[in-house]
């Protein structure tokens, strides 16, 4: 390499000799920066959406490549966070793909030490019977000679990333079951 050649590619000296005297476009970048790609570039597809963990509703925005996430960052369009996430949610990554993530269903017996897996199919079987049971357990027909016809077994409490249709669709299910305990998380 020349001696012209070597100062040519000094940043300095392109930002006082060439087109860009504030240092802020092609005067900084240098060979091994010219081939830096972004670790987005190459996904097929980027998917809307929210944050699972707190009630903030921050957005996200999901970059899918080949059919599987290849990162997570946050939406700039978001009005709540305006591309911005805590460390939590710029670890969601880890939440899709993480080698923890657990595919299958986990049941650990009353007083059990150990988690035994379960098929889909026999766990939503549990959960139903249940429901079932603790809805006939609380029911009242009537309370001080009122008919109150509702349970107290159960009571649900919705979270704040929820949009207003999925509120409105867990709102009738717990009225239809006699539910009279139903809160969403983003009131409190």
């Amino acid at each position: 390499m020349g001696v012209r050649t070597w100062i040519g590619s000094w940043p300095v000296y392109r930002q006082f000799t060439g087109d860009d005297p504030l240092g802020r476009g092609a005067a900084a970048k240098s060979a091994g920066s010219e081939r830096i790609k972004a670790r987005v570039s190459t996904a097929d597809k980027v998917v809307k959406s929210v944050c699972p963990y707190c009630a903030v509703g921050c957005g996200q925005d999901v970059y899918v490549q080949d059919g599987k996430v290849t990162q997570i960052e946050g939406d700039p369009d978001s009005p709540v966070s305006r591309g911005r996430l805590c460390p939590k949610g710029s670890a969601s990554l880890q939440l899709t793909t993480g080698s923890a993530r657990e595919y299958r269903v986990l049941y650990r017996r009353p007083h059990g030490t150990e988690w035994e897996p379960l098929d889909l199919d026999t766990a939503m079987d549990m959960i139903a019977d249940r429901v079932i049971e603790a809805r006939r357990q609380g029911w009242q027909q009537e309370e001080d000679g009122v008919r109150v016809r509702r349970t107290l077994g159960l009571a649900s409490l919705g979270g704040a990333t929820l949009d207003n249709e999925e509120n409105y669709l867990i709102k009738k299910l717990f009225t239809a079951l006699g539910a009279v305990q139903i809160e969403n998380q983003a009131r409190i």
